[in-house]
């Protein structure tokens, strides 16, 4: 559903995902308002769906994943059942952190991490070609990531 935006939301929106720490008396600095009017936006925008969450971006290398690789999946059959045993499925393997179903030649697109190569190779064998439903995967394994903006372009 569209939400109509006015500029000052648009305002919030940019501030807020380049820094969601930002303190309410700063974001009402930088918008214009006074601290009430402000936070009520805020809530407004995450009461409504608009802001989803709010999160800290972690550095992987740092906390030992090493590894992050897209994997382009097929389905044994197109349909909605083996969708939602394949969706199902997917939610319970926390190193799958991103899934999206799409069109082209696989059906869906996984981006998967893990501490390194052996442990990205068990993962698969173990937990994603278990998965009864998928018929064929391609792996991708990222060697640098050029950009990674967790904000996005608002109309």
């Amino acid at each position: 559903m569209k939400h109509k935006l006015d500029p000052t939301d648009r305002k919030i929106l940019e501030i807020l995902q380049a820094d969601s720490n930002i303190t309410n008396a700063q974001l009402s600095q930088e918008i214009g308002l006074s601290p009430a009017p402000t936070l009520e936006r805020v809530k407004k925008l995450e009461n409504s769906g608009i802001i989803k969450s709010y999160h800290a971006v972690v550095d992987m290398a740092a906390v030992g994943l090493g590894v992050s690789t897209f994997v382009m999946v097929s389905l044994k059959g197109h349909n909605k059942e083996n969708i939602a045993k394949f969706v199902s499925a997917i939610q319970t393997i926390e190193e799958v952190v991103e899934c999206h179903h799409v069109t082209g030649q696989a059906d869906f697109i996984l981006k998967i991490v893990a501490s390194d190569i052996p442990a990205y190779q068990n993962l698969m064998l173990e937990k994603v070609t278990t998965i009864e439903v998928v018929d064929n995967m391609q792996s991708t394994i990222i060697l640098s990531t050029f950009k990674d903006s967790k904000s996005v372009p608002l109309p």
